[in-house]
């Protein structure tokens, strides 16, 4: 591992900071203590850490339903995020967005999806805009193996080529589209192949490794802000929870022995186990991290319960950005 001390610390702090709030989240949604559907991350974190650690502020990213990971790698804050989840008027949203509109312009997250596939087109044409505008900075695209099969994929990924944008299509594949395998869905292998078609650069990359991600976005990421183009990435990786919810186990569509032989590459432990033989840290240091991140997860649980739901008079405050007047006539 070829990574400097301050570049491993980052990129673990990042996906201990979306695990420890993935987990909690999928606590409270047991305990029936939020609204709606929630997609966890778990299991997939070092897809998110290593993209948005060659990210700045100003660098855009687009989301997916399971979103939550990407806010937190992009450097979202707990309290917002946790109160958003909770439907509060402290939330990120003010509580209208919840777990699949979840984002924070300040930050670039120009916001989970529900839909999927249509976070693509977003990131284009902020790449678009990033381009217009000479900016220096680059969209990012999440997006899962399932989104290539939708069109909106594919305009994207045409506009983007034909355009010359500043801009990395960065496929989650954790081969199920909700419950449906891959294989029953397409008839290639590996996702990649579909970036040849368009003119752009693919690569593959182990999703469950953040330093083989980190250094593969590096690349694209580097090459797009210097002019290069557009350049897709497939991180193969896997959820280790259900498609929505914390159900695992026993589901019908994948055994538990898959399951148990995917979470024995869980990336965070077999990354400290790298650092720790290298010499970065030792396990006090990570279980003081560990410890720092859990009762920050604490204080946003807290902050979230003590924060008011919004008014009936706050419905249409916030929904267009820059703007806290209701629609007129002539926008209806």
């Amino acid at each position: 591992m070829h990574l400097n001390t301050d570049t491993q610390l980052d990129l673990h702090r990042r996906m201990v900071r979306i695990r420890l709030f993935e987990e909690a989240a999928g606590r409270l949604a047991e305990g029936n203590r939020l609204p709606g559907f929630l997609h966890l991350y778990v299991g997939e974190e070092a897809v998110a850490a290593g993209v948005c650690g060659n990210l700045t502020d100003e660098d855009q990213i687009t989301s997916t339903h399971r979103g939550h990971g990407h806010l937190v790698a992009k450097g979202g804050d707990f309290n917002q995020m946790m109160a958003e989840l909770m439907g509060k008027a402290t939330g990120y949203n003010k509580g209208k967005g919840g777990s699949m509109h979840i984002c924070d312009l300040d930050l670039g997250m120009l916001g989970a999806n529900g839909i999927v596939g249509a976070g693509s087109p977003i990131a284009v044409g902020a790449a678009l805009a990033n381009k217009y505008k000479k900016n220096g900075n680059v969209a990012v695209a999440f997006f899962g193996d399932g989104a290539t099969n939708i069109g909106a994929f594919h305009e994207a990924a045409n506009m983007a080529c034909a355009l010359h944008l500043p801009i990395v299509f960065a496929c989650e594949n954790n081969e199920y589209g909700e419950f449906t395998p891959r294989e029953k869905t397409m008839a290639i292998t590996d996702i990649v192949d579909r970036a040849a078609g368009y003119g752009m650069p693919g690569v593959i990359c182990d999703g469950m490794d953040v330093v083989a991600v980190y250094e593969a976005a590096g690349e694209a990421i580097q090459r797009a802000r210097e002019g290069g183009g557009p350049a897709l990435i497939e991180a193969k990786t896997y959820r280790f929870y259900n498609h929505h919810g914390v159900q695992n186990l026993g589901l019908k569509y994948r055994t538990d022995e898959e399951v148990a032989e995917k979470r024995k590459q869980d990336p965070i432990f077999t990354f400290e186990d790298r650092m720790i033989e290298i010499g970065t840290v030792n396990r006090d240091d990570i279980d003081a991290i560990w410890a720092e991140l859990r009762a920050d997860i604490e204080v946003a649980i807290q902050f979230a319960d003590d924060s008011d739901l919004p008014t009936p008079d706050q419905v249409l405050t916030g929904v267009y950005t820059g703007s806290t007047t209701t629609m007129s006539g002539a926008a209806r």
